[in-house]
């Protein structure tokens, strides 16, 4: 799982221009809408840190690399042109962007698959590599 940096970082940045559908975040009690209104999951599903630099105290810096993943939830039979140019959006929001200390890359493009249902859902991802400093 990612530091609590970098989820912070995330969560502003998704909450400051996202608002097509309920954001739900990792370990929270948010429910999912009612009916057919989509939503869209954040994951950390891998991280790992290695030591960049070795200095004095407080100024080694420690490089956490891992993946954003966003999983969009939609309807099961309900196409996919509409929910790959929302999932499209969200990858701009994030490619190649410096924020809070969060440096982005390449997002994986969307991943949809129709054996990926779940109940009357179907799950459209995007996985965002990133990394970020931390100084110790």
């Amino acid at each position: 799982m990612a530091s609590l940096s970098v989820m912070q970082a995330v969560r502003v940045r998704l909450e400051a221009a996202w608002t097509r559908c309920p954001v739900i975040y990792p370990n929270t009690d948010a429910q999912t809408p009612g009916g057919a209104d989509p939503w869209l999951v954040v994951q950390y599903p891998m991280a790992r840190e290695e030591q960049a630099s070795i200095g004095s105290p407080g100024s080694n810096i420690f490089r956490e690399e891992g993946a954003i993943r966003l999983v969009l939830m939609v309807p099961a039979g309900s196409g996919d042109e509409e929910w790959t140019g929302w999932l499209d959006e969200l990858r701009a929001l994030f490619r190649a962007k410096r924020f809070d200390g969060v440096r982005t890359y390449a997002p994986s493009p969307a991943v949809f698959d129709d054996r990926n249902r779940d109940g009357g859902w179907c799950a459209l991802s995007t996985a965002i590599p990133y990394d970020a400093d931390i100084r110790a």
